[in-house]
């Protein structure tokens, strides 16, 4: 049986901040432009000039990937440095309004803008995509069914914005919330073959509901261009070593589920409906609340299904080479998620969203120089 590569590409939606105001600055020009003469296309920009995106090439391993995720926050931090700016890794920023914020001059964001309207002015949120590399889009689509089951489980490690607008939301990951006001968003529907997928994606061109499948935003999704998986559903994480965790989790995710399916043996599918009920206890608690466990139709702590899924992939990481990545998962569910330490941040400093904005960015640059 031929070896199969399942590569890897990450990408990282930053925020550009004054380091006086700590507010978000709409000055992405100039550290894109910087960025081009040394990343290429690697960086590029977002909708909000706040907002700075950077994506790794197509990486063989998770080291490759942590090699290049480090390299690209460390010229982006530079830049910034250069510029008098600072870069902050978190899902939203504790306190900036969407409605100050500078959409950039492009044809793509103008048409999103025309749309979509205050639903996407207001879209300032920052995510995590993770793409792993899958050659066979029929099978891309049945991994894409099993897998949709975990996406609560590695969101709520991934919770990490829990202030929007200056306000202490009650919720883990408030990003979430705000991209739910866009279409074609959350968990997606099963398909039950590449041809059903293709054809539910034909008909939302032919009648001008997208123009390309780019514009399709699920949790999860078969990348239109690209033979990958897409994982989308994750907070933008403030630690590299965070980064480099979640993605090593989804490519053994995608892995095991392959291999069990090389055994005609397939993890159950549930429906929609259900692995709804977990995103939304993910987005609400985090790491501090209870998923449902569907099997055993009972609550059970997210801590506890995060772990029963380490064991789950736990025969597939050594060949990925991941090991020390994922174990990195402990010391996230230890030192608590983003989300968790700014809220703590938070408390301590009595309420001051400036010494939180500070905070992510330290943390932003934990490990990188």
């Amino acid at each position: 049986m031929a070896q199969t590569v399942y590569t890897l590409g990450i990408e990282e939606e930053f925020q550009i901040i004054d380091p006086v105001t700590r507010e978000l600055r709409s000055h992405m020009e100039q550290i894109v432009e910087g960025g081009k003469v040394l990343l290429k296309e690697q960086v590029k920009a977002e909708m909000h000039q706040s907002v700075v995106e950077v994506g790794t090439n197509i990486c063989q391993n998770i080291e490759e990937a942590r090699k290049e995720v480090t390299y690209l926050r460390k010229t982006i931090l530079d830049l910034a440095n250069q510029s008098g700016l600072r870069v902050a890794s978190a899902g939203t920023h504790p306190f900036s309004l969407w409605s100050e914020q500078q959409i950039t001059d492009h044809p793509r964001y103008e048409e999103i803008v025309n749309e979509l309207q205050d639903a996407a002015r207001a879209n300032l949120i920052f995510g995590l995509h993770v793409h792993v590399g899958i050659e066979e889009r029929e099978l891309g689509v049945q991994i894409m069914n099993a897998a949709r089951y975990f996406l609560p489980h590695i969101f709520a490690l991934s919770t990490n914005s829990p202030f929007w607008e200056g306000r202490n939301t009650g919720f883990k990951s408030f990003r979430s919330k705000v991209f739910d006001k866009f279409p074609r968003t959350g968990i997606p529907d099963y398909f039950a073959s590449a041809a059903e997928y293709d054809s539910y994606i034909n008909l939302l061109v032919k009648t001008g509901c997208i123009d390309n499948g780019k514009k399709i935003w699920w949790d999860i999704r078969l990348h239109p261009f690209f033979d990958t998986l897409e994982f989308r559903v994750c907070d933008v994480q403030m630690r590299v070593e965070e980064t480099i965790a979640l993605a090593a989790l989804m490519q053994a995710i995608v892995v095991k589920i392959h291999r069990l399916m090389q055994k005609n043996l397939n993890f159950r599918l549930y429906r929609r409906a259900l692995i709804n009920e977990n995103k939304w206890r993910a987005c609400r608690y985090g790491m501090q609340g209870k998923l449902i466990d569907f099997g055993k139709q009972e609550e059970v702590s997210a801590i506890e299904l995060v772990y029963e899924l380490m064991e789950f992939v736990d025969d597939v990481v050594d060949d990925l080479g991941s090991r020390d990545a994922i174990n990195y998962i402990h010391t996230m569910i230890a030192n608590g998620s983003g989300a968790d330490r700014q809220l703590k941040v938070y408390e301590e400093s009595g309420g001051d969203l400036k010494a939180v904005v500070d905070y992510i960015i330290s943390e932003t640059a934990y490990g990188v120089h």
